[in-house]
């Protein structure tokens, strides 16, 4: 540390100029290999949600089966999408590309900022703040992956089968399908973000375990909301589909952050103020 207290300011301008440079020379490779494999990604992974043949819709639609809910299947289904503007399918190639390399590139970018960051902390601050990136990237690609396989593919499937009119056929813009795409897969990964933001309060002493319980009821009005924001359709099914992670996202943040007293300690989620060391 001492290394770093003499350096001057334009030392550190200077190093991190080197940092970005590195982000934007990663994310720009990302971005080219994304952009190369965008057709295959786009058929494979992206457009999946798009048939009954992916993997959530026969899950859900066996699970029905075997309660004996037949009836709750949605059945064989397709969604028609279409390019309305002519530099659509372009723009959004390139735009997919971008936003898959940021995603892909994420752990890397933020391992490159921490080691600028790093010399100036102290030992004991060095370890917590390194177990905090790995928990918060961890938490961001599960909400990534949650919102891929669970809450746009039961949105897409409630959406386009859902009829005011015989008469009415729906197509679907490909800009449309895009924006929701990662509207709700950017959405569900920051709100799995909840429990790291809550640890960093706790340890601050902005937040205590006492919230989580005196807030409890108030919470699950809010987050039924939030669900239903995350979640553009008025299934009640899918909407408490999406409503559990969530949930269960605000009961492991009431675990992760220290207790305000004694009193407290006895509340009914056990004392785990050690994971926060």
């Amino acid at each position: 540390m001492s290394d770093e207290q003499q350096m001057s300011f334009w030392d550190h301008l200077d190093a991190l100029r080197s940092v970005l440079i590195r982000i934007v020379i990663v994310v720009a490779v990302a971005a080219v290999a994304a952009f190369t494999a965008m057709p295959w990604i786009f058929d494979n992974v992206i457009m999946a949600p798009c048939t009954d043949a992916f993997p959530t819709y026969r899950l859900f639609d066996s699970v029905a089966a075997y309660v004996g809910m037949a009836d709750a299947a949605a059945g064989p289904f397709k969604v028609d999408v279409v390019s309305l503007e002519l530099a659509s399918q372009f723009f959004i190639h390139l735009s997919a590309s971008g936003w898959l390399a940021a995603v892909v590139a994420f752990p890397v970018i933020i391992y490159l900022l921490w080691g600028f960051v790093s010399p100036a902390l102290y030992e004991h601050e060095r370890r917590g703040a390194r177990g905090a990136f790995l928990f918060g990237n961890l938490m961001f690609y599960l909400g990534v992956a949650t919102g891929y396989f669970l809450v746009f593919p039961l949105a897409v499937r409630f959406l386009a089968t859902y009829q005011i009119s015989t008469a009415i056929h729906p197509i679907v813009s490909l800009d449309s399908y895009m924006d929701s795409f990662f509207m709700i897969l950017l959405m569900m990964g920051l709100v799995f973000e909840l429990p790291l933001l809550a640890w960093v309060a706790g340890k601050i002493g902005l937040l205590h375990r006492s919230f989580f319980s005196r807030y409890r009821r108030h919470a699950i009005v809010v987050l039924l909301i939030l669900a239903a924001l995350i979640t553009p359709t008025g299934d009640p099914f899918t909407l408490f589909l999406t409503f559990i992670p969530i949930y269960a996202l605000w009961e492991l943040s009431a675990r992760l952050v220290p207790a305000e007293s004694s009193e407290d300690a006895d509340d009914t989620l056990p004392d785990t103020t050690t994971l926060s060391q």
